[in-house]
């Protein structure tokens, strides 16, 4: 019997894997983040003087840069080229030749405009894998329109389900549809990385956000088409789930119960003193449940509101029933599961230590880390195209002078 090969200390699974990151905001760069996380070289093309507008999004540093952006932009290699120019773009054509992926969130049309296109970028770089980020695609009749997360999480569903019935649609406050995005696009480059591998040729991929928030829709597409169901929003709850909802308690903290499975049932109902619902036989099943949801919704919510949430977690707790609060940041960083886990990872910034969430999931033999934080605007510039393309120091500081970079 043969041992299993083991990886070296400090290596990632996608070490050796080279990214060509183009775009800006949330999508395609939160894919290159998870990349750059598991080992993949990204190096990140930004315009010169702005650089990604993330950078100056939500929460500004005494340094005048987004802390989002630290987070972001952690791992990844960056560099100033303005793609508005010829000059420009020929340098990214010279970088698409030696990586692996590329990666953009341009609406489509505006790499073929530039002549940077999956096509022509092939043609001397038939491995290259070129993962589009967009709205609505690369075809169909939405594809040029411009397709920002909020607008898209309403066409892919997500936001019809979500929030108070008979009120106004309601978004958590993040941007789920990028996030998603990056999550599938991601996932979409490893699965063409692993083909490379057998057919040693690159492909597209063709990532968006409505499709990607309408991969979360479950069982709402053939709900309808054979019972003519249409899912509706459910407030706190889900619908045809029984008991699974939010209650408040006596300290005006909320606490999540989830005793849907039929013997977990029986012990949440007698926990909170109601042996006599926990034996209904009208009340035995999930279905049954599901008819009578107002009474147990009101039953829970009567005994919750005579306990602080402390009290109510330990007896559910003991009970082997599901139930957790409802977690601020504060809470999070201060839970000892998540520090336990090694969800919080620490960074340097302006001399300063910065937490930065870990990235999930996590590997027992290669697991990821953040190597550096988001770094500043064109840091890697001479570095890229000084010893990665072989550019003169003269040359980049010609590029400089004509405002290429």
């Amino acid at each position: 019997m043969t041992s299993e090969p083991q990886s070296a200390p400090g290596a990632r699974p996608l070490d050796g894997v080279r990214v060509l990151e183009l775009g800006q905001l949330m999508a395609g760069p939160f894919a290159g983040t998870i990349l750059g996380y598991f080992g993949a070289e990204v190096i990140k093309v930004e315009p010169p003087k702005t650089g990604d507008a993330v950078r100056r999004w939500r929460v500004i540093d005494d340094d005048g840069t987004s802390l989002w952006w630290r987070s972001l932009g952690r791992n990844k290699k960056c560099i100033t080229v303005d793609l508005r120019q010829e000059q420009g773009r020929a340098l990214v054509r010279q970088l698409a030749e030696r990586c692996d992926v590329l990666l953009e969130n341009f609406r489509p049309g505006t790499l073929e405009r530039w002549g940077l296109g999956p096509e022509e970028l092939q043609k001397t770089n038939p491995e290259l894998i070129c993962a589009r980020v967009s709205g609505y695609g690369q075809t169909g009749p939405y594809s040029a329109k411009p397709g920002y997360a909020s607008v898209c999480e309403g066409v892919g569903g997500m936001r019809y389900v979500n929030g108070i019935p008979g009120e106004r649609p309601m978004r958590p406050n993040l941007s789920l549809g990028d996030s998603l995005t990056g999550l599938h696009t991601a996932f979409g480059i490893v699965l063409a990385i692993l083909e490379r591998q057998r057919s040693g040729r690159g492909q597209m991929i063709d990532a968006t956000i409505t499709e990607s928030v309408f991969n979360m829709m479950e069982a709402v597409v053939p709900e309808y088409d054979r019972c003519g169901v249409i899912r509706e929003p459910s407030g706190s709850t889900i619908t045809g789930i029984v008991p699974t909802n939010t209650y408040l308690c006596r300290d005006n903290k909320y606490v999540i119960i989830g005793g849907s499975g039929d013997s977990i049932y029986r012990r949440l109902m007698n926990t909170a003193g109601r042996p006599d619902l926990a034996d209904d036989p009208r009340l035995a099943s999930n279905d049954g449940r599901v008819k009578y949801q107002d009474e147990v919704d009101r039953a829970l919510a009567d005994w919750t509101a005579t306990l602080t949430l402390a009290e109510v977690l330990t007896l559910l707790d003991d009970a082997k029933v599901a139930a957790g609060p409802i977690n601020s940041v504060v809470d999070i960083i201060n839970d000892p599961q998540f520090q336990a886990r090694g969800m919080f990872e620490e960074v340097e910034v302006s001399g300063r230590p910065l937490k930065v969430p870990a990235i999930a999931p996590k590997l027992s033999q290669t697991p990821g880390r953040t190597e550096w934080p988001g770094p500043d605007l064109g840091s890697h510039t001479q570095e890229i195209l000084g010893d990665f393309l072989g550019l003169s120091t003269d040359e980049i500081d010609q590029l400089r002078r004509d405002e290429i970079i």
